[in-house]
């Protein structure tokens, strides 16, 4: 066989067959990889988590989905306080999309509640862990009370100076996008802001994620791989890693190794090493 075909033979040996099983970038997460094995001088400053599975979770027990919600909430609690113990600095989990309202009515009712809930009940603890809590999103299309509860953890946490905890509820990356520019748009007709003066550094200082770094580590659970309009800007030199286990199956252990995963990588940004 010729160099060329030879190229080819490999090439094509390499493409998964159609019924096989389908991979997914990053480790087999099964924890084996534990918090000794990380480098802790190169550990991501913000990492995004896309919270996924849940409701499968709970199906595939005949359970409930809003049983694998609650079973969701603790997996949240544990990755923030491995946050913190780690010295990660900024978190930003996706709590609810604005796609997510075309969910079953009751699903949704019951979401909101447990935002209510969980946020009186926790908010002692992340004082304790010197958490600062910031919700992105849409506030203006939730209910005035759970605004109203927002705001006044806002203002709660807002000296702490551990880590800064993003909770993105009602949020969509086009959306936010679209309000940067509409803001840039309407500075430059009241002859606040220069065309010249837009650049990229310019327009993050109107994102939701102002002031922090983008993030380095993006991870999502149950199998899936795309970003679903999350922190569309801000992931532009993010690592994926994608996980099999749903959101409630992944823990401690996991996030240890999505780390060493993101770790393993050779970060080049356009040039060559």
């Amino acid at each position: 066989m010729g160099l060329f075909s030879q190229f080819w033979a490999d090439l094509f040996s390499r493409v998964p067959r159609p019924g096989a099983e389908r991979s997914v970038s990053g480790p087999d997460i099964d924890g084996t990889v534990g918090k000794e094995s990380l480098d802790l001088s190169r550990l991501p400053r913000h990492i995004g988590v896309i919270m996924d599975g849940n409701g499968r979770w709970a199906t595939n027990r005949g359970l409930p989905r809003t049983a694998g919600h609650r079973e969701g909430l603790a997996r949240v609690r544990e990755i923030v306080t491995e946050c913190v113990n780690l010295g990660i600095e900024n978190l930003t989990l996706y709590a609810f999309s604005t796609e997510n309202w075309k969910r079953p009515e009751e699903e949704v009712s019951f979401l909101m509640n447990l935002f209510r809930e969980t946020l009186k009940t926790e908010v002692d603890e992340m004082h304790k862990q010197r958490v600062r809590v910031r919700f992105i999103g849409e506030k203006d299309k939730l209910d005035p009370d759970l605004v109203k509860l927002f705001t006044k953890l806002e203002k709660q946490t807002e000296n702490n100076y551990g880590l800064n905890l993003n909770i993105a509820i009602n949020y969509g990356s086009r959306r936010e996008i679209l309000s940067v520019v509409r803001s840039l748009v309407r500075k430059a007709i009241e002859g606040e802001v220069k065309e010249s003066d837009i650049d990229e550094e310019l327009f993050a200082s109107y994102l939701y994620t102002a002031g922090q770094p983008d993030p380095e580590l993006i991870i999502r659970t149950s199998g899936e791989e795309r970003l679903s309009n999350f922190l569309l800007w801000q992931a532009a030199y993010a690592e994926f890693v994608f996980v099999r286990p749903l959101w409630p199956e992944f823990g401690v252990a996991e996030f240890h190794q999505a780390i060493y995963e993101y770790q393993s990588r050779n970060r080049r940004f356009g040039t060559v090493t």
